[in-house]
């Protein structure tokens, strides 16, 4: 695992590592105890130029492969982190500050989405449409963009880079990947070394590890990219969006969330308390589909409160290396700063700590916050640490009202012994998607992805993949002579 952060510590443009020509490197840590993994020298906005240039050179003729050939790729890739999964892992439990939980829950879905990549490649079909004029034949193909620009986040680097990287390269286009600087190597460079080791002919594949102190807009605003798909903060989404509609490129934005999972009157509310544990505590709470929010019927509130502040005081928090750790290191000090600053914020507004976790320096101990005044601004951001806040609702429409007040709309979910009741109450959400009697957190390959108002743009996964990293092109054939008014 170690030869990853020596030997994958530098870019890689048009199937050559190299190191950057920047003024400075990012330093990349281990966020549970500061060990320094790799140093590595920060691309410039010439070696983005470069690899936008390679991705349109090597292009063309990956799009005119045969889609099985280019399936080949993509199953090669697969046998590859089977092979080197537990190397893998402990790259994710290092880089990120993983435990070995969440590393294994990472690794199982990438492999899912790269199944599905091998079977993205041949999904694209041309049609015939019926013309009204007499003799024509209109064609329409579904052709790649081109380059696609993907961003990635820390949270779920190794996944969230195939999970848009695959799908691009599957559909016949060329990719530049840009990797958060906190993790370079699980989210950039380790995916480009096992598609290199598949067999991907170079340039399809680039990755630049660099920072917008250096670079600026150039990633977004470079002429070569059609589709720019980030995965991140809905502050920065919006500035991606902005400029990416200044150059007429297409965004998919997979944006932040502040997630509500809603106990009714008559849930399980043992299975409800594990559910709502595991949908605000996995991987610290870093995931956007979190249940940053846990809504209880007041008729059952006691019961449920008691419950599940017992099931947080269980988890154990600390070295992620330690196959009992649940709650491990967040990603760097601002974040842990950001976390314990919120809680004592919502301690000063009147909240009261059921739970009051302690923080040593990136490690943040569970906490579980009640009573929050209702225009506590904490009820309406994302959190992006292990920290609940339960909230108490009379009736189905408080509910409603409560889950709906928010900016954002990624994911949710309800618990209730009357399923119909569940779906009826989901169908009222303003959520891109949302679970009856489940977690919040869940992803599948070929269910599309994505949220609602500041949540994001576009959807991912299975056929909608189609609609964000290929486009149509229409041909017509008159057969015959058509006829012309002059």
């Amino acid at each position: 695992m170690s030869s990853y952060f020596t030997d994958l510590a530098q870019q890689y443009i048009d199937g050559e590592w190299r190191p950057g020509t920047g003024s400075w490197d990012i330093i990349d840590f281990n966020p549970y105890d500061d060990e320094k993994l790799a140093s590595i020298t920060i691309a410039t906005v010439d070696e983005v130029d470069e690899a936008y240039q390679a991705a349109a050179r090597a292009q063309k003729k990956w799009a005119e492969t045969n889609p099985y050939a280019r399936r080949a790729v993509f199953e090669r890739a697969l046998r590859l982190i089977e092979e080197r999964e537990g190397e893998i892992a402990e790259a994710i439990i290092a880089e990120l500050g993983g435990t070995r939980l969440k590393a294994g829950f990472e690794l199982h879905l990438a492999k899912e989405f790269l199944r599905e990549a091998i079977n993205l490649s041949l999904r694209p079909e041309g049609r015939i449409i019926p013309s009204p004029v007499d003799g024509k034949e209109n064609r329409v193909y579904r052709v790649p963009v081109g380059v696609v620009g993907v961003i990635s986040p820390f949270n779920f680097p190794f996944l969230l880079s195939i999970k848009s990287v695959a799908p691009a390269l599957a559909l016949g286009n060329a990719v530049v990947l840009k990797p958060h600087q906190n993790t370079p190597i699980v989210g950039g460079s380790l995916v480009a070394k096992i598609f290199e080791d598949a067999g991907l002919p170079a340039g399809l594949l680039n990755v630049v590890i660099t920072d917008i102190a250096e670079i600026g807009d150039a990633f977004l605003e470079h002429p070569i990219p059609k589709v720019i798909s980030f995965t991140g903060s809905d502050k920065v989404g919006r500035h991606v969006a902005t400029v990416c509609a200044q150059h007429f490129k297409r965004s998919v934005l997979e944006l932040g969330g502040n997630s509500a999972l809603v106990v009714l009157d008559d849930a399980d509310l043992d299975y409800a308390v594990d559910a709502a544990v595991f949908s605000r505590y996995v991987h610290q709470g870093q995931v956007c589909m979190a249940a940053n929010r846990v809504l209880v019927d007041r008729s059952v509130a006691e019961e449920f409160t008691e419950k599940f502040v017992a099931k947080v005081r269980t988890l154990k928090a600390g070295d992620p290396r330690d196959p009992e750790t649940v709650i491990g290191p967040v990603i760097n000090s601002s974040q842990a700063d950001a976390i314990s600053g919120a809680v004592e914020q919502a301690l000063a507004d009147g909240a009261t700590a059921l739970v009051h976790g302690t923080r040593t320096d990136n490690l943040v101990e569970p906490s579980v916050l009640t009573d929050l005044p209702a225009n506590s601004p904490l009820l309406k951001q994302e959190l992006f640490g292990p920290v609940a806040l339960l909230v108490t609702f009379d009736g189905e429409e408080e509910a409603v009202r409560l889950v709906n007040d928010t900016p954002y709309g990624l994911s949710g979910a309800v618990h209730t012994a009357n399923i119909e009741r569940g779906v009826a109450f989901a169908k009222r959400i303003d959520t891109g998607m949302f679970h009856v009697n489940d977690g919040t957190v869940h992803d599948e390959p070929i269910v599309p992805f994505g949220g609602e108002k500041q949540s994001g743009i576009g959807r991912l996964n299975g056929d909608t993949m189609l609609d964000s990293f290929t486009t149509t092109k229409w041909i017509s054939v008159q057969h015959g002579r058509s006829g012309f008014p002059f």
